[in-house]
């Protein structure tokens, strides 16, 4: 199969930059793939909303920049933070043009939220479901347009490049080529090959790599495990952010349902088992502190507590106004057994979002040519050592929107040289067989989950990374054996991706003599002076 662009992911990264192109280039073909159905992904589970300056009379572009700035703790481009910061309000504006509601209030005027590390109300939100509702519009608007095909239940496999015509590729060769992708479709159970002459990664965030997270099951880091495979450029990926507030249930692992931020923004108070509000312990801002404070705060109460939660107080509020902004949250504590005006909510940190990826410029150009990145799985420089909240919506739209000018301007030179479909040769299966025991796919999944999260989560130390990059080393070899003698599937697949991306991990957070933002090691506490960006 031959398509003139492919994408890589159904979230608002990947479904923007169709829309556009397939509006600029009615004569040319989009595929986009996902690996589910087009609406799982991490956007439809973004609640709290997207950030922009709307009101100009209390907000500026100069504020929601320095604020971003300080968030980043250091690591951001100051470049990219202006562009995106800048370029973002025309993008909102574009998202409403084609349907997206956000709420406003009785004047007519938007309600603007306020989140953490925000100076100023800058937050748009269709109240606590705003990444669902910007899904909808997206999937409304491509169902629209004759010459976007979207394919689910694709799951890729590999990055075609010079690798599979028998070429040596190593980190330095400086030209190396995008020419498509290996897919393996679940419905036939087939791997095909799809060529294109431009790609756009945008298939999302890592979260499952950790035992608890509030991604959804499909975030196992795919899109940067096969760029790296690929011999592309990587940065930054010791950066996870982890939520501060997923709602605890006992027992529950792997996807925990999101408190937003905007509940904090909106009057609610952490408290740890004796009752204490003890954010004002941490940091003057309490707890409207960025997510990486608030985030080590709570994980230091568990730890001094023994216990696996903290509390959220929300009793103070009115009934109705919660359920009126947080529907979906009141909802979900209810069918649980509590009532957010008597009982608090049990929250702890999550696994919630990668702010390093795969190294990208200010048009999401990475290191192969004819591929663009975007999204979650993207390093743009905008987020730096910690993300502002709800700044991530925002660059997936401007840097979708950038992708889409750059590879609309230079159409003409993506076609050459490029390969016809018999140079390219087909997955190769022989040798291989059906797996003889799930197990061994199963129980490597939850060793890599359980060694992440007490190794490699929100404090660590030298130890605990030597300790990870060992018991990784052999979950890499066993898995690759396995790889090299059975027949693909998604499971063996998100395994062999999800160590990848523990391996990326772990390896820049080794190469980091510092703390800094979601960094921190306690055997090197201070930050350093000099700034640097960790690529492999």
């Amino acid at each position: 199969m031959q398509t003139d662009f492919l994408v890589i992911g159904s979230g608002i990264a990947g479904l923007t930059y169709a829309l556009k192109v397939a509006e600029a280039c009615p004569g040319k073909t989009i595929t986009i793939l996902t690996k589910t159905q087009s609406d799982e992904t991490n956007t439809k589970y973004a609640q709290g909303g997207i950030a922009g300056v709307m009101d100009f009379n209390k907000d500026s572009f100069v504020k929601h920049i320095e604020d971003t700035l300080i968030a980043g703790d250091g690591l951001c481009n100051r470049e990219i933070v202006e562009i995106v910061v800048k370029e973002g309000v025309e993008r909102i504006e574009e998202i409403i043009s084609w349907g997206a509601n956000f709420d406003r209030g009785n004047d007519g005027d938007y309600k603007l939220g306020k989140e953490g590390g925000h100076s100023e109300s800058r937050i748009l939100h269709h109240k606590d479901v705003t990444g669902n509702e910007m899904e909808r519009t997206l999937l409304d608007a491509i169902s629209k347009k004759p010459n976007i095909k979207l394919m689910n239940h694709c799951f890729v496999l590999d990055i075609i490049t010079q690798h599979h015509l028998g070429y040596l590729i190593t980190k330095s060769t400086p030209d190396i080529e995008c020419y498509g992708v290996y897919v393996l479709n679940l419905g036939t159970n087939k791997v095909e090959k799809i060529l294109s002459g431009v790609t756009l990664m945008a298939a999302g965030g890592n979260g499952q790599v950790y035992r608890s997270t509030t991604n959804p099951a499909i975030a196992t880091g795919d899109g940067v495990a096969m760029f790296y495979r690929a011999k592309g450029r990587i940065e930054n990926m010791e950066f996870i952010q982890f939520h501060p507030t997923a709602l605890y249930e006992t027992g529950i692992r792997g996807h925990n349902f999101l408190i937003t931020e905007a509940v904090r923004g909106d009057g609610g108070i952490l408290r740890n088992h004796s009752g204490e509000a003890f954010m004002e312990r941490y940091d003057e801002r309490k707890d409207l502190a960025p997510r990486d404070i608030v985030a080590r705060a709570i994980d230091n109460e568990m730890k001094i507590a023994g216990t696996e939660h903290v509390f959220l107080d929300c009793r103070h509020f009115s009934k109705e106004k919660f359920i009126e902004h947080f529907p979906n949250i009141y909802e979900k504590c209810l069918s649980i057994g509590i009532d957010i005006t008597k009982t608090m909510i049990p929250v702890t940190p999550a696994a919630h979002y990668s702010c390093g990826g795969i190294k990208t410029d200010e048009y999401a150009r990475t290191s192969i040519k004819n591929l663009y990145a975007a999204g979650e799985c993207a390093s743009t420089g905008l987020h730096g050592a910690n993300r502002l909240a709800s700044n991530s919506l925002l660059e997936a739209m401007v840097f979708a929107h950038r992708a889409y000018k750059d590879a609309v301007a230079n159409i003409d030179l993506h076609k050459t040289p490029r390969l016809d479909d018999g140079a390219i040769p087909g997955w190769k299966t022989e040798g291989t067989n059906v797996p003889k025991e799930m197990i061994l796919i199963t129980q490597s999944v939850k060793e890599l989950k359980l060694l992440m999260s007490d190794y490699v989560g929100i404090v660590r130390n030298n130890e605990r990374l030597q300790r990870a990059m060992k018991r990784l080393d052999l979950l890499y070899t066993e898995t690759e054996a396995l790889y090299q003698r059975t027949i693909v599937s998604p499971q063996l697949c998100e395994l062999r991706n999800m160590i990848t991306v523990a391996y990326l991990i772990v390896k820049c957070a080794e190469f980091r003599h510092e703390s800094r933002g979601l960094h921190f090691n306690t055997d090197y506490p201070a930050k350093l002076a000099m700034i640097q960006n960790i690529v492999l």
